[in-house]
């Protein structure tokens, strides 16, 4: 009996023992279906540190998740506006470049945006345009605008992403205005025809659009370039047009929080998704326009001729942060989609 509750206690501290012995986290904040496994798994194979991946579908949503401080992020991915608006709030860590070496591997285009010049908070992930995606075995007329879209023929066919700054931007662009000049007075120009088109909307998807758009259950909708170059991938049936009116063109990075717990790790998982072989992992499963000069050198021809991924030069823009405008934003496109 002595042996036996000798052996006992000598197992339950080892198993308590062990429980306390956690090894290096990372959390991650990310955008749904924008990470691949694969690449979460090589950088805790190398580095022992464990990813926790949490996901949102809004950088409004990231936003508030980020503030409201019930979690410690060390690694976020903001879109361009919103990275300008963390770094004016004080609430990114400045990146130690000497900690990410694989800076060197994104293209110079990549390196000298406005929201945060030399890179100093954030690094590119993806980037990507806002376009349409066309069916063309069930809608035969041409499509090349927002106004080609939104007509009442393809009432209940139509997906748009679920991001209220985006359609408002369809709405301004088809005003002649930037998807940046949002005031009181160019909101209540938007209103009408934001109140034509909402009921025409089937789906509000921003997570995997596609889904809709294969099932066949919509035809034709507003959708981030990935999905569609995905949808292209498939079948060259879905056509990728950039909007005749202007299109948004969108920067992804990674970012470091102030109060994130792990800013070693965080450096370290950047520096990681900036090697040109993980890169390319994030291609093939997230096919957007890859900010990695070396990266792109590793894609295939048809990667490469991908119109969605890499479209032709056109009419784009970046969303600049709007302040205090955002939250007018939402409630014009809440209240309009409520009013159903």
């Amino acid at each position: 009996m002595k042996t036996f509750l000798t052996f006992a206690l000598t197992a339950a501290l080892t198993f308590i023992t062990g429980c306390g012995k956690r090894g290096p986290e990372l959390k991650l904040l990310a955008w749904s279906e924008y990470v691949p496994q694969s690449v979460i798994d090589g950088f805790t194979k190398e580095t022992g540190i464990r990813v926790h991946y949490e996901t949102f579908a809004s950088n409004e949503e990231m936003l508030t998740k980020l503030l409201a401080g019930a979690n410690r992020y060390d690694v976020i991915q903001p879109s361009e506006y919103a990275v300008e608006a963390l770094i004016k709030a004080g609430q990114l860590a400045p990146l130690d470049a000497a900690r990410v070496p694989n800076l060197g591997n994104l293209a110079p285009e990549f390196r000298a945006f406005a929201h945060d010049p030399g890179n100093k908070f954030s690094i590119p992930w993806m980037a990507g345009t806002v376009g349409i995606v066309v069916n063309t075995e069930l809608v035969k007329e041409p499509v090349n605008s927002f106004a080609d879209v939104f007509q009442e023929k393809y009432k209940g066919r139509i997906i748009g992403v679920k991001d209220s700054r985006e359609l408002v931007s369809w709405a301004l662009a088809t005003l002649g205005r930037s998807c940046n000049d949002v005031t009181p007075e160019t909101l209540a120009a938007a209103k009408p025809i934001l109140a034509k088109w909402i009921p025409l909307v089937k789906v509000w998807d921003s997570d995997s659009p596609k889904t809709a758009l294969l099932n066949g259950d919509v035809w034709i909708g507003v959708v981030w370039s990935g999905e569609a170059a995905l949808l292209w991938q498939q079948n060259k049936k879905f056509r990728y047009v950039l909007p005749a009116e202007g299109a948004h063109r969108f920067i992804d990075s990674l970012a470091i929080p102030v109060n994130a717990a792990n800013a070693d790790g965080a450096h370290q998982f950047i520096n990681y998704c900036l090697r040109p072989e993980v890169s390319k992992l994030i291609s093939d499963a997230f096919p957007y326009t890859n900010p990695n000069a070396a990266a792109r050198k590793l894609l295939s021809p048809e990667q490469l001729a991908n119109p969605a991924s890499y479209p032709p030069d056109s009419k784009l823009e970046i969303f600049r942060d709007i302040g205090k405008a955002a939250a007018q934003v939402d409630k014009l496109v809440t209240d309009l989609k409520n009013a159903q």
